[in-house]
């Protein structure tokens, strides 16, 4: 999409007067100029122009309250004298993946009095002996370069939400609360597994003491048989012993007789 065209659709029916914010990120620069843009954006404090294939910045408007620009991945090798002239209180300004090679090109930010915050990763420069030293030395108003300062602290998140920090943060609470529900669940499946382990102890000791009261019975039925058959045997041997008595008394008599 065109530079013009998208400004079109950034304004939403708005004036430019009333812009304080303009995203125009991955739209087309005319000839890698800035068109469209001018100075009736009096109000606008950030402005982003990422990746438009922007050459150069020498078509900026005069934008006295810009605070915050992004020129990231462009072509920009120069030129930045504009920038003191046209943004006199930028504090934040990132040039990120541009063609940036020598220290000296970036000498006209030192008439940005209220710059505090520089970003060249990705820069030819950046791989020059002692370069962030030098850059520290040759803008002293700066705090931080590249995200740090001269003493390797890493500068504070003005916007955790925008950089994403708050959403990590949400995911690793996420994560915890989870891994915390998981053992939450390992811990009832286990005293589940438990409960279950002394079900089946009570059953069998259960069944150990059915299977005693069975062989019990089983042996007191075998011994009243056994008792039973015992009597039986007596009576069957009284009777013949009985039998053998009535016997042998016919015969006694008989010999009497004879005496």
């Amino acid at each position: 999409m065109e530079m013009k065209k998208r400004l079109t659709l950034e304004l939403r029916n708005k004036k430019p007067g009333e812009v304080k914010e303009l995203v125009l990120d991955n739209c087309r620069s005319d000839d890698g100029k800035i068109v469209g843009l001018s100075s009736d954006f009096e109000n606008l404090e950030f402005l982003s122009m990422i990746n438009i294939n922007l050459l150069s910045v020498s078509n900026l408007p005069k934008l006295s309250k810009l605070r915050k620009l992004e020129l990231s991945d462009n072509r920009i090798s120069g030129g930045l004298e504009v920038l003191a002239e046209r943004t006199p209180n930028l504090t934040h300004l990132n040039l990120s993946g541009n063609k940036i090679k020598d220290i000296n090109t970036l000498e006209p930010l030192k008439k940005l009095p209220n710059l505090h915050s520089l970003d060249l990763f990705n820069c030819e420069v950046t791989m020059l002996i002692n370069y962030r030293e030098s850059v520290f030395t040759l803008l002293p108003q700066l705090t931080y370069l590249d995200g740090f300062d001269a003493d390797d602290q890493e500068a504070p998140d003005s916007d955790p939400e925008a950089d994403g920090d708050g959403l990590e943060d949400e995911y690793e609470n996420g994560e915890e609360d989870d891994d915390e529900e998981e053992d939450d669940l390992d811990e009832e499946v286990i005293d589940d597994e438990e409960d279950e382990d002394d079900d089946l102890e009570g059953e069998e000791e259960e069944d150990g003491v059915d299977d005693e009261v069975r062989l019990s019975e089983e042996d007191e039925e075998e011994d009243g048989e056994d008792d039973e058959e015992d009597e039986a045997d007596d009576g069957e041997k009284r009777k013949r012993n009985i039998e053998d008595e009535g016997e042998e008394d016919p015969e006694d008599e008989e010999d009497d007789e004879d005496d």
